[in-house]
C-alpha cells in the first residue's frame, strides 16, 4: 500500500512522537472493535485523520510549512487509515469455511 504525501508526512508525524502514536493507537483500536465493518471504520477514520491532519498542521513546524507550500484542500486519508488498521487493531474475525460434502 502507498500513502499520498500528506498521509505519509502525518504518520512519519504520529511515528516519531509516543503520545501521538498511543493515542492514534487507542483510537484505531477504538473505532474498529465499535465498527463491525472494517471498510466503514476506515471511512471514519478518514473523516477523524483528516480534521487531525488540519489542527496539527496550525501548530506542527513540519506540518504548517507543507500547508504553506501544498494548501489544505482536502486529501484522502483513506489509504493511512486502512493501514492503521491494518497495523494496530487485532485482525477481523475469520467467516467458517462453508460445510463439506455434496447437496
Amino acid at each position: 500500500m502507498s500513502l499520498n504525501r500528506t498521509e505519509q508526512r502525518l504518520f512519519d508525524y504520529v511515528q516519531r512522537h509516543a503520545e501521538e502514536r498511543q493515542y492514534w493507537q487507542t483510537k484505531v483500536q477504538s473505532i474498529a472493535a465499535g465498527e463491525g465493518d472494517r471498510h466503514v471504520a476506515a471511512t471514519r477514520l478518514d473523516a477523524e485523520l483528516w480534521y487531525y491532519h488540519r489542527e496539527r498542521s496550525g501548530v506542527v513546524p513540519e506540518l504548517r510549512d507543507a500547508a504553506h507550500r501544498e494548501g489544505l484542500a482536502r486529501t484522502s486519508m483513506k489509504n493511512l487509515a486502512e493501514y492503521l488498521l491494518r497495523l494496530w487493531a487485532p485482525p477481523p474475525p475469520k467467516r467458517p469455511a462453508p460445510p463439506a460434502g455434496g447437496a
